[in-house]
C-alpha cells in the first residue's frame, strides 16, 4: 500500500503531498473526536485532476475522503484511517452572475461567504447563510444539505441548488441539471448527492439558483420565560403580515458562556431563562411595529426586549445568538447534539428530555439553542468539571440512547441539519427504518460498487 501512495504522489505532483502538518490539518473536522491520521493529501484544481485521481484511487482500492471546508460537526470529513483526503480548497472559481436566470455556476471549494459578496453588486444572494460561512465551502454545504439560520424563510441548501457536476468513484464526470428550473425526465439524480456527505461521488462544481436580497431587516431580542412563551411569541409573529427571516432562540446558560468567552455584555438588566432572536422582513417602518409591539408587553408574552436601531446593533444581537457555539467549546467540553422535531412536538419533546435528564443525569449543565421555525433543537451537555474527558466522552453514548428514544418517541430526527457522519452512525436506527437503510446500501453500491468514497461514513 505504501508505495501506492509514493506512485500516487508522483503520479500528481504539486496536487499531492505527504507533509505531515499538513495531513493532520486537513484530516480533521470541527468535531476532533478521532485523531486524525490520512496517508496522502490531494489539492486538484480542476474537475479534470479530481477525476483522475479517483480513478487512479479506484483502481487500486485506494479509500478517499472528499474535503470542503471542514465546518462539520458529525465527522463527515475526518481521515482516520490512512485515508487519501480530497481536499477541494483550491477550487475556488465563481462565474459571472446570470442575472436574467438569476443563477452563479461556481466550483466546490468558493466559500459560502464570497459567493453572497459576488453575488451583492447585482442585488441578489444564495440565501444559504450560517455562522460558519466564512470558512464552508459550497461543496461542503451541498453535500451535506446544510440549513442554518434561514431555513424558516429560506429553505435548506437542496432548494437553492439547480445543478451539478459530479465525479463518481470510478472517475466519470456526471452532469446533472444545469441551469433548468425545470427537468421532468424522470428520477432526479442531482438530489442524491445533496445530503450524501460525499459518500456517492464527489461534487465539483455547482449551478446555484439565486434570490432577490432582502430588503429591509428589523431585528429584536425578547427575554421570555419558558419555552412555551418561545413558542406561544412564534406563533403570534406567524400572524403578522411581515415575513419571518429569522426566528432562534437560546437560553442563559448559553449567555453567559458567551459572555465569559467574548467581551459581550448580557442585552438586558436582568437575566431570564430564554432569549428569543427574531428578523422580521418587509415592515415599512418602525413606527409601524410599535402597537403590535407595545401589546407583546401589555399581554404579558414577553418580560424585556429591544429593537435594533441600525445594522451594527443588529451584528450585535445576531453576535449573541452566532456566538454561542464557539463559546461553548472555548469555556468547555460539550457534547452537542443537534435534532428535529415536528414544530407541534417541540414542547412535549423538550418536557419529556428535561423529565428523562433530570431523573437519570441530574446535575448536568444543558446549553439549549437552535432554530425554533423549523423545529431544529442544539442540545450541548457541557462536561462537569469534575469529571474526566474520558468518562465523559464514555457517558455520552448513554445519555445519547436516551436522548434519541425520546426523539423517536416524538416523530423526530437524530440529525437535523449536521448530518450522520462517524458519530451518528451508530443511531440511525433512531430515525432510519431497517427498509430504508437496506435501500441506503443499495444505493451506495451502484455508485461506489468497491467502497473507495468517505468509508465508514453513514453506513458501513
Amino acid at each position: 500500500m505504501s508505495d501506492l501512495w509514493s506512485e500516487l504522489e508522483q503520479r500528481f505532483p504539486g496536487i499531492v503531498t505527504r507533509e505531515r502538518a499538513e495531513l493532520l490539518e486537513y484530516g480533521r473536522d470541527f468535531t476532533k473526536v478521532h485523531a486524525p491520521d490520512p496517508s496522502a493529501l490531494a489539492l486538484p484544481r480542476t474537475t479534470e485532476d479530481v477525476s483522475a485521481i479517483l480513478a487512479f484511487c479506484n483502481e487500486h482500492g485506494l479509500p478517499v475522503v472528499p474535503s470542503g471546508g471542514r465546518t462539520g460537526l458529525a465527522g463527515g470529513a475526518v481521515a482516520a484511517k490512512k485515508e487519501l483526503v480530497l481536499s477541494l480548497s483550491r477550487m475556488r472559481r465563481m462565474d459571472p452572475v446570470d442575472t436574467v436566470g438569476n443563477t452563479v455556476r461556481v466550483q466546490a471549494g468558493a466559500i459560502t461567504e464570497a459567493v453572497h459578496a459576488h453575488c451583492e453588486p447585482h442585488g441578489l444572494t444564495w440565501p444559504v447563510d450560517f455562522a460558519s460561512k466564512g470558512s464552508s465551502q459550497v461543496g461542503g454545504n451541498i453535500a451535506t444539505n446544510a440549513g442554518g439560520v434561514k431555513v424558516i424563510r429560506y429553505g435548506l441548501t437542496r432548494q437553492w441548488v439547480l445543478g451539478l457536476q459530479v465525479v463518481l468513484a470510478n472517475g466519470k464526470v456526471l452532469e446533472l441539471g444545469g441551469a433548468l428550473e425545470k427537468n421532468n425526465t424522470g428520477a432526479d439524480l442531482r438530489q442524491l448527492f445533496i445530503g450524501s456527505e460525499g459518500t456517492l461521488g464527489v461534487i465539483t462544481e455547482a449551478t446555484l439558483k439565486l434570490s432577490r436580497r432582502p430588503g429591509k431587516l428589523d431585528v429584536f431580542l425578547f427575554a421570555v420565560d419558558d419555552l412555551a412563551a418561545v413558542l406561544h411569541l412564534f406563533r403570534e409573529v406567524k400572524q403578522t403580515p411581515y415575513l419571518i427571516s429569522a426566528y432562534e432562540f437560546f437560553t442563559q446558560p448559553c449567555l453567559e458562556r458567551l459572555t465569559r468567552h467574548r467581551a459581550v455584555r448580557p442585552p438586558f438588566s436582568t437575566p431570564s431563562p430564554f432569549y428569543v432572536l427574531l428578523e422580521l422582513e418587509g415592515a415599512p417602518s418602525t413606527d409601524a411595529l410599535e402597537p403590535w409591539l407595545s401589546s407583546l408587553f401589555e399581554r404579558g408574552l414577553v418580560r424585556d426586549g429591544t429593537l435594533a436601531q441600525h445594522s451594527s446593533e443588529a451584528a450585535a444581537l445576531w453576535q449573541l445568538r452566532e456566538g454561542i457555539s464557539e463559546s461553548l467549546s472555548a469555556t468547555g467540553l460539550p457534547h452537542k447534539n443537534d435534532v428535529s422535531l415536528p414544530i407541534a412536538s417541540l414542547e412535549s419533546f423538550c418536557a419529556e428530555f428535561e423529565r428523562v435528564f433530570t431523573a437519570r443525569y441530574p446535575g448536568l449543565e444543558i446549553c439549549l439553542f437552535g432554530h425554533i421555525g423549523d423545529g431544529n433543537l442544539h442540545i450541548n451537555v457541557m462536561k462537569p468539571d469534575a469529571v474526566s474527558k474520558e468518562e465523559f466522552l464514555r457517558d455520552a453514548k448513554a445519555r445519547d440512547l436516551d436522548l434519541f428514544a425520546v426523539v423517536r418517541a416524538h416523530a423526530g430526527s437524530i440529525s437535523a441539519e449536521h448530518g450522520i457522519g462517524l458519530l451518528k452512525k451508530d443511531y440511525l436506527h433512531f430515525t432510519r427504518s431497517a427498509e430504508e437503510m437496506a435501500l441506503l446500501r443499495g444505493i451506495k453500491a451502484v455508485f461506489d460498487p468497491k467502497g473507495i468514497l468517505n468509508p465508514g461514513k453513514i453506513i458501513d
